[in-house]
Order: C-alpha cells, then sequence, then structure tokens
C-alpha cells in the first residue's frame, strides 16, 4: 500500500497551493494530507500567525505525522521545507522530499537577494512581534513570476500574514540563541531529496546544495524553472520526479 503523504506549505500560504500539485500522488495511490500551517487558514483573523515559532509548526505538522497509521513522506515548498526538515527530527517518517526549501540553521545564503531579504525584515521595526503582510511586488517578481498572469493573481489574492517570529527564525538564524531551525537527521535512515528551480532566486541553487548536504539528502537542479516548483510550468515534472524517485529510492529502503 502506497504511503501517506503530508505536504506542507511555504510563509504567507496555506494547503491550497498544492490543490492541483497534489492530483498525481492521488492518483497512484498515495492519500495526500495538505494542512494548514496553525495560523495560515482561510478563515482565521489576519494577525493569527502572531508570535508563532518555526518550531510550533514543526511540532504541528510531527503530531500529524504520528496520528498517521503509518510513517508518511513528508513533501515541503520553500519554508514548508524547513518545517518538514526539522518535523522529520521529532517523528517517524518514510522519506523526505524537499522543493526550494528554507535552509535550516547554519546554512548561510549565497546571493545578494538572500542577504536583502534577511536585513530588509529589520527595516519594519520589531517585526518578529508582528504578523507580516506579504509583499506582494516581490511574490509577483520572484515567487509567482513564471505563473501565468491570471493564476499570478488568483494566488496573490489568497496569501496570508506570516509570523515574523518564525521569518525571523529562518532568516536571521545566526541571531537565535535557541538554534530553533537546527536540524539533524542523522541515524533516522529517512531516504531525502531536494529539489531547486536553476532560476530560484528565493532559494538558490548553491544554498538549496548546502542544505541538502546537511541532511545527507540527493540534490537536483531543474533547468528552467524558478520558485514556485508547485505550480509554475513544468511541475508535472515535478511531480512525476518525486513519484519516481519515490517508487525507486523510499520503495526499496523499506
Amino acid at each position: 500500500m502506497a504511503a501517506p503523504i503530508i505536504m506542507v506549505h511555504g510563509a504567507f500560504c496555506g494547503g491550497w497551493v498544492f490543490e492541483t500539485f497534489a492530483a498525481p500522488f492521488a492518483a497512484a495511490g498515495h492519500e495526500v494530507l495538505t494542512p494548514d500551517l496553525r495560523g495560515h487558514g482561510a478563515g482565521e483573523r489576519r494577525d493569527a500567525a502572531t508570535g508563532l515559532s518555526m518550531a510550533d509548526y514543526a511540532q504541528d505538522i510531527a503530531q500529524l505525522a504520528e496520528s498517521l497509521p503509518e510513517p508518511p513522506i513528508l513533501i515541503g515548498h520553500s519554508m514548508g521545507g524547513l518545517v518538514c526538515q526539522m518535523a522529520a527530527s521529532r517523528a517517524r517518517v518514510r522519506a523526505l522530499a524537499l522543493l526550494a526549501p528554507s535552509a535550516p540553521w547554519g546554512v548561510t545564503g549565497n546571493t545578494v537577494e538572500e542577504a536583502v531579504t534577511a536585513f530588509g525584515l529589520h527595516l519594519m521595526g520589531p517585526f518578529w512581534t508582528q504578523a507580516v503582510e506579504p509583499d506582494l511586488n516581490l511574490m509577483r517578481q520572484y515567487s509567482l513570476s513564471r505563473l501565468p498572469r491570471a493564476e499570478r493573481e488568483a494566488a496573490i489574492a489568497r496569501l496570508r500574514p506570516e509570523s515574523g517570529r518564525a521569518l525571523w527564525e529562518t532568516l536571521n538564524w545566526w541571531l537565535d540563541p535557541f538554534m530553533t531551525t537546527s536540524v539533524s537527521l542523522a541515524g533516522r535512515g529517512c531516504p531525502s531529496l531536494a529539489l531547486v528551480g536553476e532560476k530560484d532566486v528565493v532559494h538558490p541553487p548553491a544554498t538549496v546544495r548546502q542544505t541538502a548536504a546537511r541532511l545527507g539528502a540527493g540534490c537536483e537542479v531543474l533547468p528552467g524553472m524558478s520558485h514556485w516548483l508547485v505550480g509554475e510550468p513544468g511541475w508535472r515534472d515535478v511531480s512525476a520526479r518525486l513519484l519516481d524517485w519515490m517508487d525507486r529510492e523510499v520503495r526499496a529502503a523499506a
């Protein structure tokens, strides 16, 4: 029987980002769960994510994983990729697939864009005590740039504020004395794979390679693709690549 799959969305988003991406996995016989991270549900208050930590997100996904009848495969996109890394160190999981993942504690960025994003948060004042509204121009320019206009604007309309604390723990990890996003999967026997778009400037290939090396995971760069691997043109190839990996590597490790 195919293992259950938990798909975890990134910052400012919700489980809706997988509405299309999940279909091939369900067709292959997997039960696919696409939860909203705490504070990210469409019906929640705009400030619902205020004060939430990456540890809160990771614990929720770990608890969901432990509630299932068998260990699931975790698939995380962007910040959700880091949530999955953290959850995999807390719960029994079958495998870990990371799509353009945020890096864990100790992995430094490699581009000017990453540095500008990290330090730009501080221009907002005490952002870590707030729910931070998405920067729609940056989302259009970097995250959603390859989507057709109508799809891009539909996604923009569904974005929600993100926890400033979670953003701080992710993007300014060197200032976090608690090492909240520190991850170690040593000895857990968890097949892992990271995929990243060749043109991704949010989490570029060089940084994702470092993340993969930290986890002992495979890493593949997808030609022509950017950050929105779950929905931009080429997403079907991404899902097919993951399904092929599951059939070969994950089943072999079972």
